[in-house]
């Protein structure tokens, strides 16, 4: 018995070496002054050996990514990016995208910011743009202290990263800033604005922003940006954009119907013109929406069910898992991987 017990075992650990080897993932509790209590965040990396495998952002709506919890790191030094969710979001729910990116050799650290997760999203405390900013740095002076971790970054490639709001985080790690004294003429010039309206439901006086809105959020250890449909471009001030002299991806999702405040064309903000260095990509046919992960069966009836967002209701002719491999493609190619 003893011997088929080891045989047994032998045969399994076969099999797990002959698995395909999926990224390395991890969770970890980050200190932070300017927070009460500490964030949650998370990592995916190039594995040098399996572990078991679970799966990140599995729900009723959204399909997971299979991971392997807590592995080695793979060897040498590997780039590492800083992931901001979008308002309402979270750090698993882009997990097609960080698993997808540590596959080709990049490190990607994650937080859910306070305020803006889902299940914790105040239009009052979303506007506080240095408080997100300030909890992705604050991940990465943690993160770089643990030798273990420490040893696998290459320094010289350090890269923000974001989704809608997360977007406007990223651009404000690599130097943007935001305007108060300009978003309330441009709600008023238009008040069916999806921002606008977001954050007027939760009494935001645009015309007295806090001051975290406009702060310099720069990290200098951040040598790039990329972001997708980000937030805030038609208020970035002018001397910060003739400022940002780091290599920018910029994607924008969708043609005929994209997302009004996150337009950075030229029936939008302009932004894209206005940053000429910028690499731009369009994505069409998709929406806002289609960033987020792969819809279950039943997602689209349950979210209607419950008066939710069309979240997984694309534009006819989109295919989600293509758009997701554009997305990839792109930002993968911007960073030089594999």
């Amino acid at each position: 018995m003893k011997h088929l017990m080891t045989a047994a075992l032998i045969a399994l650990g076969g099999l797990a070496q002959a698995q395909p080897l999926l990224p390395g993932f991890d969770r970890m509790d980050v200190q932070a002054a300017h927070r009460a209590r500490p964030l949650e965040a998370s990592f995916y990396y190039p594995a040098a050996n399996p572990t078991y495998m679970t799966r990140i952002g599995d729900n009723p709506i959204f399909k997971g990514v299979r991971v392997f919890m807590g592995p080695r790191f793979g060897e040498g030094r590997h780039p590492l990016v800083l992931f901001s969710h979008g308002s309402g979001g979270s750090m698993d729910n882009m997990a097609w995208l960080l698993a997808g990116l540590a596959e080709r050799g990049a490190i990607v650290l994650t937080v859910n910011h306070p305020g803006s997760t889902s299940g914790d999203s105040s239009p009052r405390r979303s506007v506080r743009l240095d408080e997100r900013a300030l909890d992705l740095s604050a991940a990465l002076d943690q993160f770089l202290a643990e030798p273990e971790f420490a040893g696998a970054v290459d320094p010289d490639r350090i890269y923000s990263l974001g989704f809608s709001l997360g977007g406007a985080t990223a651009l404000g790690l690599a130097g943007l800033r935001f305007d108060a004294g300009a978003y309330a003429p441009y709600c008023e010039a238009d008040t069916a604005r999806s921002d606008c309206a977001f954050f007027d439901k939760g009494g935001v006086d645009f015309r007295n922003l806090p001051e975290g809105f406009s702060a310099d959020a720069r990290d200098p250890r951040v040598t790039g940006a990329m972001v997708i449909d980000p937030a805030f471009t038609f208020v970035a001030t002018q001397d910060s954009v003739q400022a940002l002299d780091l290599p920018t991806l910029l994607i924008n999702l969708g043609k005929d119907r994209r997302l009004g405040a996150s337009d950075m064309g030229p029936e939008g903000s302009d932004f894209a013109a206005r940053l000429p260095q910028a690499q731009y990509v369009e994505l069409a046919p998709a929406i806002h929406f289609t960033a987020l992960p792969e819809c279950k069966p039943m997602a689209a009836a349950i979210l209607e069910e419950e008066q939710d967002d069309p979240i997984c209701t694309d534009p006819e002719g989109t295919d989600r898992g293509a758009v997701h491999a554009q997305i990839l493609q792109a930002v993968a190619g911007f960073m030089g991987l594999e």
